[in-house]
């Protein structure tokens, strides 16, 4: 079944009208047939529709992995509770989804056996989902205050926040965050710092360009202004239990669940090692790089090795570029993925990569053809 489900999806996959059509056809289909869930979802579907092909392709790539399928499905909806969504609204979804599917796909080839994988692998989509939607005793929303808005370059800012009560999500993890001057608009973005009982937290956000939500979060955001965000979601975890060293890869804002995850471990006693390897273009897009070479210095069982395309700032960033504290390991120039896979083939190590969808795909590429086990690879869906 598994083999049926991958190619059908590839060949959705292979066109670009087949990755629109199925997205579009779903939520044409869904309100059709129940027009009253059209209020549940914001005016513009874009991010919806990306969303809920993101949601497909992880799936579809982690089957023979139950338990991280499931637990992704179950985180997600209960994330979805923050639309209003609950568990009778998904078993309504299946047949749109269906016809979604099958619309999408070359109709000429389409068989009763994948009408019958396709069927029941919606179903436990959903059923997953309603599941967890309807026995979450956690609150959909947390409401927050910003206590902090620190514009550390042109497009990039840290958003400090103070929630209503402590959110319990565990560092690696990401939130959906909705903002005051984008109502109804909610984005993921992964928490900088480990859960506290204060409810304190820290995103750092770029400007994406054409964006609706980061440009207003890095231009906007002021002090007092009172946020919502929803239920963690993610995987991104270091397992203690196995045994393994750890390499973790992050590009830009991407290191900021990868911060969060060192940040707690320095406050257990014994630690594998971590290989933290922090990339971006330009020097001074390693924005962070001074907070991670101070905790390298107090936690020996941590080496940062900072990486930049270019070796020098842009002339619109006249600022010197920072050398490294003594014995920390120099900044290396080269597209991050490559000057990794360089180091070898890393496959005594468990892996987590967080960046841009391009530099995620281009790294795990990188290392792949080093000879790095696909399954060590660990990196989320959605953010």
């Amino acid at each position: 079944m598994i083999s049926r489900l991958r190619a059908s999806f590839s060949s959705i996959l292979s066109t670009e009208q087949g990755r629109t059509r199925l997205a579009t056809t779903f939520y044409s289909t869904l309100f059709a047939e129940h027009p009253e869930f059209r209020s549940l979802f914001p005016a513009a579907l874009d991010q919806q529709k990306h969303r809920l092909f993101q949601a497909l392709e992880f799936v579809i790539d982690n089957l023979e992995d139950q338990d991280r399928v499931l637990g992704f499905l179950a985180q997600l909806g209960r994330d979805h509770r923050k639309y209003g969504v609950e568990g009778r609204h998904y078993s309504a979804s299946a047949r749109a989804l269906l016809v979604a599917v099958q619309d999408s796909f070359i109709r000429a080839i389409w068989t009763p056996s994948l009408t019958t994988a396709w069927s029941e692998l919606i179903e436990l989509l959903l059923h997953t989902m309603a599941d967890a939607a309807d026995n979450d005793d956690l609150p959909a929303a947390w409401g927050a205050t910003v206590v902090g808005h620190q514009r550390l370059l042109d497009d990039l800012a840290v958003v400090r926040l103070e929630a209503d009560s402590p959110i319990p999500y565990a560092a690696g993890q990401y939130l959906s965050v909705q903002i005051p001057q984008r109502p109804r608009l909610w984005r993921y973005l992964s928490a900088a710092i480990p859960t506290n009982p204060y409810g304190q937290i820290e995103f750092h956000v770029r400007r994406v360009s054409g964006g609706w939500v980061s440009p207003a979060i890095v231009n906007e955001t002021q002090v007092g202004d009172r946020w919502l965000l929803s239920s963690p979601l993610g995987g991104l975890e270091v397992d203690r239990a196995g045994g393994r060293d750890v390499l973790m890869i992050g590009s830009g804002t991407g290191i900021a669940p990868l911060r969060a995850q060192v940040m707690d471990m320095a406050m257990k006693a014994e630690n594998p090692r971590v290989h933290l390897f922090v990339g971006g273009k330009y020097p001074c897009d390693l924005y962070d790089i001074e907070t991670l070479w101070q905790l390298s210095l107090s936690n020996p069982w941590l080496t940062v090795v900072p990486v930049s395309e270019e070796n020098e700032n842009p002339w619109w960033h006249a600022v010197p570029v920072p050398d490294e504290p003594p014995g920390l390991h120099r900044r290396l120039q080269g597209r991050l993925g490559q000057v990794v896979a360089r180091f070898g083939s890393w496959a005594d190590r468990q892996i987590q990569i967080s960046g841009s969808p391009a530099m995620i795909k281009t790294t795990v590429y990188a290392l792949q053809s080093g000879g790095t086990p696909p399954e060590l690879i660990r990196h989320d869906p959605l953010v």
